[in-house]
């Protein structure tokens, strides 16, 4: 009688061995972008010194005299500080809160949509604007706004109203660049918070239909929750840059009217006239480096704040 011949059970890879791999693969597959961010926000940061010198370009940077905090001091004694200080942050504050709005307004009607078709529609109509260049959304605003031939005009002159020379009328650009500013990023932020509502579980609004709840109370006591840590991620981000202004929004929607100054002149547009003007590279570096740190610090103090209203709803 033959005794029966015993396989071998194949090897199997530890599970060190198989994290080793994982991990391997991972780390290749990262390594390319985090030797761009490495290179291109890391490696540049050594130019912050310039800041707190007396730049000459003859000189360089390590030529060029140490004046300590002088381009700060000059910047924050200037005449155009507190104007244009005053511009970047109202304007993005408004630009924050309507943008918001907007884009969970929106993907809360996407979400409503049954069509896919109809969806999909939709979604390429909101997101095509976000592709655009400022400059190409300039001239679309020009062939609007042009004060003889314009559309807006022309079609005021049908009911007998000569219309304003838009390019000089300061106190209607804070409305022009919101509506310009929100129809050209709503419709990606709106795709993010349909994605939220999308992977939201539906069973909560099936039941709260079978208890009786309306599409408003449904909206408001299920869905809006659901989308209040991505809206508080969201605005975090936004209040980051609250100390940046989008420059082709500023510069090129604007035309660089100089009637227009006064309430379209900000940050960015200052420190670009500060180096056209007199390609002062120290007090350009400064103004920039002034920027970063304020708005590291609103993130952080947002963070905080959302976090003690919401422990969930914090960015970190």
């Amino acid at each position: 009688m033959q005794t029966p011949v015993t396989q071998k059970a194949p090897r199997r890879k530890s599970f060190l061995t198989a994290c080793r791999s994982q991990t391997a693969q991972l780390t290749v597959m990262c390594a390319l972008p985090v030797l761009l961010v490495v290179l291109f926000s890391y490696v540049p940061m050594f130019g912050i010194i310039i800041a707190f010198k007396r730049y000459r370009f003859n000189l360089g940077v390590f030529g060029s005299k140490w004046i300590g905090f002088k381009n700060f001091t000059f910047f924050f004694r200037s005449n155009d500080f507190l104007k244009v200080t005053w511009n970047t942050l109202s304007l993005n504050v408004v630009f924050i809160v309507v943008g918001t709005v907007c884009a969970v307004g929106l993907a809360l009607l996407l979400y409503a949509l049954r069509s896919k078709n109809a969806l999909k529609a939709y979604q390429t109509v909101f997101i095509t604007p976000h592709f655009l260049s400022w400059v190409l959304v300039s001239y679309i605003a020009y062939a609007f706004l042009q004060p003889k031939f314009g559309t807006l005009n022309s079609f005021l002159r049908l009911f007998g109203i000569e219309g304003p020379n838009w390019y000089a009328t300061p106190k209607a650009w804070p409305y022009i660049l919101t509506i310009a500013s929100v129809w050209k990023s709503v419709g990606m932020d709106c795709i993010v918070y349909y994605a939220a509502l999308v992977g939201m579980d539906s069973s909560l609004t099936e039941a709260a239909k079978i208890d009786g709840a309306n599409g408003r109370q449904i909206t408001r006591y299920i869905i809006l929750p659901q989308l209040l840590v991505i809206i508080s991620i969201m605005t975090i981000l936004k209040i980051g840059g609250i100390f940046r202004a989008d420059f082709g929004l500023f510069y090129q929607l604007t035309m660089d009217a100089p009637q227009l100054y006064a309430v379209t002149d900000v940050i960015d547009t200052y420190i670009y006239r500060t180096m056209r003007i007199s390609a002062d590279m120290g007090v350009s570096t400064a103004i920039g480096l002034f920027q970063s740190i304020v708005g590291l610090i609103m993130v952080m103090v947002t963070n905080y704040f959302s976090k003690k209203i919401d422990p969930d709803i914090g960015l970190f």
